[in-house]
This record gives C-alpha cells, structure tokens and sequence, in this order.
C-alpha cells in the first residue's frame, strides 16, 4: 500500500513538472504570449491566481473530490509555467536542463533520507516554516536594498530549507496515510514536493544559470 501511495506522489510530481516546464519553454518562444503576461502587466495577476490556486488546494483538500484535486493541482503547473517563461528568456537553455538535473538528484537524495530514516522529522517542521518565513522578509527586504551578495546568501539559505522540506513532506505523507482519500494524498503530496523542487530549481538557477545574451 506504501508503495502503491508513493508511485502515485512521484507520477502526478513528473505531470506537474512536465506541464509547468512544457508551458513556461512554449510561452517564451511565443511573443505574443511574452508581450500580454510582461509588457502588458498580467505577470502579478498570474502570481495572485497561482496563490490562490495553492491556498485553496492546501486548505480544501480534504474534502475535495479526486478530480476537483488533479484539476486544481494541474491549474497551478500550468499557471507556475506562465511565469516560468521569464526563466527560459532569461537563462541559456543548457543552464536551464544542467540546474534541472542537478535538483532531480538533490531531491532523489533527500526524498531516499525522509523515507529511510527512523529519525522523527516532525519536530523541524516548526523551525522549517520560521526559516522559511525569516528568508521571505529578507528577500523583501532586498527588493529595495539590491544586495547582490545578501540575495546569494539567500538562495543559498533558502535551498537548504526546501531540502529539508523534501525529507519532512516524503516522511509526513507515511502519516497521513489512511487520513485521506488516496488520490487526494497523492496530489498533495506531489503538490508539496513540487514546490519543493521548483524553489531549489530557481535558486539553484539564480547561483549558477548562465544567463542568456
């Protein structure tokens, strides 16, 4: 049954990475599409439905139908891949595919340590969300202050926090098992490891993304 519950994490993890990855590389070779997201400004009304999308997955999947769960989940890849164009703009598409393959394994490492380990993660979740909500202010912060050093430290700061989230989420979904509606853990637990991956994608893509001229 573990194992049933885990296949089902992975496979709607690669959907929503695949739609996210597939919208952002066709929107940036679409110009039109380029110019009513960035140039027309619809780039924060993307960003406000992709929170809402996120909120009300998080907080209705319990008493969500299966469907209603993919679909959502499914909404949110694709809106993350709108504003992903401006990555694939942005970055050399061989930076793009290098950063990817270095966070695949990153997260198959500590993915293999969460559902391994006899340790309890439980307990740095608390310290997780407060490091978490610490780099969120400094990330504000340094909208005015354009700190290109603090923003390293940032990122760097900020990818150890998500590979830590990728052990608690793998370990939390082994007791939430039974909880929910197996569907439903299972698009929820690819939600979570999906921003998960995304966040070390971008961070690790800001350190080391040649960018493109």
């Amino acid at each position: 049954m573990e194992n049933k519950i885990y296949s089902k994490i992975y496979f709607w993890l690669f959907v929503g990475l695949l739609v996210t990855f597939a919208t952002g590389a066709y929107t940036a070779n679409n110009q039109d599409a380029l110019s009513v997201i960035f140039a027309k400004g619809y780039y924060w009304i993307l960003i406000l439905i992709e929170l809402g999308l996120a909120i009300f997955l998080s907080a209705r999947i319990h008493k969500m139908q299966p469907t209603t769960a993919k679909i959502s989940y499914l909404l949110y890849a694709f809106f993350s891949g709108l504003t992903f164009a401006s990555l694939f703009v942005v970055y050399k598409l061989e930076s793009i595919i290098l950063v990817f393959a270095v966070t695949a394994i990153l997260f198959l490492i500590f993915a293999l340590i969460g559902h391994f380990t006899k340790l309890d993660l439980s307990k740095i979740g608390t310290y997780l969300i407060m490091l978490l909500i610490g780099i969120i202010l400094c990330t504000l912060v340094n909208l005015f202050l354009q700190n290109s050093t603090f923003d390293i430290i940032i990122s760097i700061i900020s990818i150890i926090i998500f590979l830590g989230f990728i052990a608690y989420d793998v370990q939390k979904i082994k007791r939430l098992n039974g909880y929910l509606i197996e569907d439903n853990l299972a698009v929820l637990g690819a939600f979570e490891l999906y921003l998960d991956f995304i966040n070390i994608f971008i961070d690790l893509l800001r350190l080391f993304g040649k960018t493109d001229d």
